[in-house]
């Protein structure tokens, strides 16, 4: 039987303001054990939690960007549960009234095939603890950090209506890109600011039922989430060709094995109003405002790029995808008249540069004007090609203008005749033969010619006067 998988997201994304959800502690759950600690995220007795405004506004600018519908009224539940990461036993949610409803993005899985799924709501909520399992004197011992309790959280639930791994993970990607450009989460799963569990289910091909569903956890990259759900619909369809039920629980991913594991039962604790906090009550005036405060997003700032620079949809797309690049674009081709040449460099050499160091555009020295001074320095042939990029990842590093590293490295490009027709000279003296060649009509020599010239230059040689020279000689 040919089966068809459902698969809906439970995307956990930390919003970065600088305190907690309902206190003033520190929102930096990375630093030592428990010193961001307070009776309100400790939950004793005659705490009073209050409702952080910062979150507010970033929870709501981040559900404006995935297109949701803010509530006008929304409200906190008890979500009741018993665990060593949760003090109080139960985790303040919004199950009954989310913050916002009827979200969607678009993705391209290809030109041919634009998709649009549904978020179906996002909430507010509070994080729990971190347990740390260790082992003394060969004793398994469990450790609490209650430094990331309370810290504030936007959970995004979506419809389920992808139906492969592909899907899914086009889905993440927008997401974290709309998400990055508001400012509100870096959206990182591999420093957990982002954690994303799959609901997977199968029916078969052409079916409308909703199955029984597997929920994932433990994926800690986009790439780990599409093998973790392509691996489950491998598993389901191998269950049902058994004639073996699909059971209700909650799997987590091997990376190394890539296999999912049973992990436990899956059941969900009664949600009552919370009487401690107030509901919360969104206006239009309110509203208004930070709808004007969301930025210019990805897709609108693609198509802008297009019009007002030229460039093609695939160099819009990749100048666009993050906020930080974008800007630095648009300042390096502030008075530039080849934004495309920069684009090109920018996604071929810069981009790549970037992620090979672990770093953003915002992390190293190279500013937006410097990179416009070394492309213009390579249009008015002063470096070459190969000069550029070594000196771009010098820039890098180094806090320098590109006319000072090219001094100092002696980058600077040979464009004198004279010089470069004596070494013109030598290399057809000492290739007789291949003259012959070249004279026989194989246009290839020439390459080996100019290759020689860069080797007995050290690379300074201008490749176009070179090329001039050896015609005209040849």
């Amino acid at each position: 039987m040919k089966y068809e998988a459902v698969i809906g997201l439970e995307i956990h994304v930390e919003l970065n303001t600088p305190t907690k959800l309902f206190c003033d502690c520190p929102n930096r759950p990375g630093d030592a054990p428990n010193v961001n600690i307070c009776p309100i995220c400790l939950w004793l007795p005659g705490a009073l939690p209050r409702l952080s405004q910062e979150v507010l506004e970033k929870a709501v600018i981040a559900c404006l960007a995935l297109n949701c519908t803010i509530e006008p009224e929304s409200a906190f539940d008890q979500k009741v549960y018993y665990y060593p990461d949760l003090p109080k036993g139960f985790q303040l949610s919004q199950h009954h009234k989310p913050l916002a409803r009827n979200g969607y993005l678009d993705i391209l899985v290809d030109s041919r095939n634009p998709r649009r799924l549904g978020i179906h709501h996002i909430h507010l909520e509070e994080d729990v603890a971190k347990l740390l399992h260790e082992t003394e004197d060969r004793t398994p011992i469990s450790l609490v950090d209650f430094n990331r309790a309370g810290a504030p959280l936007i959970e995004i639930v979506t419809e389920p209506d992808m139906r492969n791994p592909i899907e899914a993970m086009e889905f993440l990607k927008v997401l974290r890109t709309q998400i990055r450009y508001t400012g509100a989460s870096e959206c990182s799963l591999e420093k957990g600011s982002m954690r994303v569990d799959a609901n997977i289910s199968i029916r078969p091909q052409g079916s409308s039922l909703l199955n029984t569903k597997v929920e994932v956890k433990n994926m800690n990259s986009i790439q780990h989430v599409g093998d973790a759900i392509a691996y489950e619909i491998k598993r389901q369809a191998e269950c049902l060709e058994k004639n073996e039920p699909v059971v209700l629980h909650t799997r987590l991913w091997d990376c190394e094995k890539q296999v999912t594991c049973a992990m436990r039962g899956k059941f969900s604790g009664p949600c009552v109003p919370d009487p401690a906090v107030p509901r919360i009550v969104i206006d239009d005036d309110w509203l208004a405002l930070r709808k004007a405060k969301l930025p210019e997003m990805p897709i609108q700032k693609g198509e802008r790029f297009i019009a007002s620079y030229g460039l093609n949809r695939d160099e819009a797309l990749i100048m666009s995808q993050d906020r930080e690049l974008s800007e630095f674009f648009e300042k390096a081709v502030r008075d530039y008249l080849q934004p495309r040449k920069a684009a090109n460099w920018i996604a071929a050499h810069l981009i790549p540069a970037l992620k090979d160091q672990g770093k953003s555009i915002s992390e190293i020295p190279l500013t937006p004007e410097r990179f416009q001074a070394l492309l213009c320095m390579q249009d008015q042939d002063e470096i070459n090609a190969n000069a550029a990029r070594e000196v771009l990842l010098r820039m890098l590093a180094e806090d320098k203008n590109p006319e000072k590293i090219v001094e100092e490295r002696g980058f600077r490009q040979v464009s004198d005749t004279d010089a470069l027709e004596t070494i013109v000279n030598r290399i057809l003296t000492d290739n007789p033969s291949g003259i012959q060649d070249y004279k026989s009509g194989n246009m290839k020599v020439l390459g080996f010619f100019i290759g020689q010239a860069m080797k007995a230059t050290q690379g300074k040689a201008n490749p176009k006067v070179l090329n001039e020279l050896f015609i005209k000689k040849l």
